[in-house]
């Protein structure tokens, strides 16, 4: 086995991705950048410097090559390709990915990368297409990357997937479609996903997920604030706790149990709201275009409640001072009224049941 080349980055390098076997770089910073256009991505924990190990793949793979360097004031890695058409398969489908990659193979929204150069590059670079049938180079870079505790990392991928495992830090994922997996994540983590599925269990730490198409998947999540968004899928959710919960679905069914959190905002343009509350709340606000919303709470439960619904029954099991109530209105107070409960559907039935202790 030949021996394993370690790289600073003193100077801005491209070198060829060669051999068979995987290629090794380091990354000294506080905060580093990693771009790659099509592959898998794996994320674990590491000692010292930022480690990336990549294995080329695909007919083409010898065309590839590593550009090292600072990129807005801060070290960076980027894989190179050479073309505008790429093929590459993930999975079973057949979707196309078209995105702007700029010169320096920098790619994505680029904003907080170029403060230091004043100026914001996220319309540049030339149009590049990756998809199964888009014909042009075969090739694709497998990357290991290995994180040392409490590092701040940006990790960029336009095609493949991501998988996060026992890692510690500050990590920001930004993929174009993709599936993303984290496990036992502790510190911040932010996953920008524009397609794919993403999953996350295990985390110690404030939680970030936008992602314009595809189901979320989150458990046992413990942060000051906890925020999912998605364009249109599904979000299932089990033993979150945290300071704030917020969850937006643009059309997409919200499911979730094991909720701790005094702060709660749940809303989705068109599906079923599911949520078992586990702690008292100060303020829940529970929102669908068209649905129905059953929202179980601690027998404790005390606030103002504003329920309304276009087209449904509105059911309570706490016993309620009504000060209002019509046929798809009710306004009233639970228990001291300490806290603040608005629930609201365009048509569907509203259920606020009484859960055990």
């Amino acid at each position: 086995m030949r021996h394993l080349t370690y790289l600073t980055l003193a100077l801005t390098l491209a070198a060829p991705l060669g051999g068979q076997q995987p290629d090794r770089y380091t990354l000294d910073g506080d905060f580093v950048a990693i771009y790659n256009l099509a592959g898998q991505l794996q994320v674990e924990a590491g000692q010292g410097d930022v480690a990336v190990q990549i294995t080329r793949g695909g007919a083409d793979g010898a065309r590839l090559t590593v550009a090292q360097g600072e990129i807005g004031g801060r070290p960076s890695l980027r894989v190179i390709y050479p073309a505008d058409r790429i093929r590459y398969a993930v999975g079973k489908g057949d979707g196309r990915t078209q995105l702007r990659v700029r010169d320096d193979g920098t790619f994505g929204d680029g904003a907080e990368w170029e403060h230091d150069r004043g100026r914001d590059r996220h319309q540049d670079g030339r149009r590049v297409t990756i998809g199964t049938d888009s014909g042009g180079l075969d090739a694709h870079a497998d990357l290991t990357v290995q994180i040392p505790p409490g590092r701040r990392v940006a990790l960029f991928l336009a095609v493949g997937r991501v998988t996060v495992t026992n890692v510690s830090g500050d990590l920001r994922i930004d993929a174009s479609s993709s599936a993303v997996t984290a496990t036992g994540f502790t510190g911040s983590l932010s996953i920008d996903v524009g397609s794919g599925t993403v999953q996350a269990t295990g985390i110690d730490g404030d939680l970030s997920v936008d992602t314009g198409s595809g189901p979320v998947e989150v458990s046992q999540v413990k942060g000051k604030r906890v925020s999912i968004d998605t364009g249109s899928g599904d979000v299932t959710g089990s033993d979150l706790q945290g300071d704030e919960l917020a969850i937006d679905t643009g059309s997409g069914e919200i499911r979730l149990t094991g909720l701790r959190s005094p702060r709660i905002s749940l809303e989705t343009g068109s599906g079923r709201v599911t949520a078992d509350v586990r702690a008292d709340i100060r303020s829940l606000e529970v929102e669908t275009g068209s649905g129905n919303i059953a929202i179980t709470a601690p027998p404790t439960l005390g606030a103002e409640v504003e329920i309304e619904t276009s087209s449904g029954d509105i059911e309570t099991d706490f016993p309620m001072q009504v000060t209002r109530h019509g046929r798809d209105h009710m306004t009233g107070r639970i228990g001291d009224g300490q806290g603040s409960i608005a629930i609201e559907t365009g048509s569907g039935e509203v259920r606020l049941l009484k859960g055990s202790n």
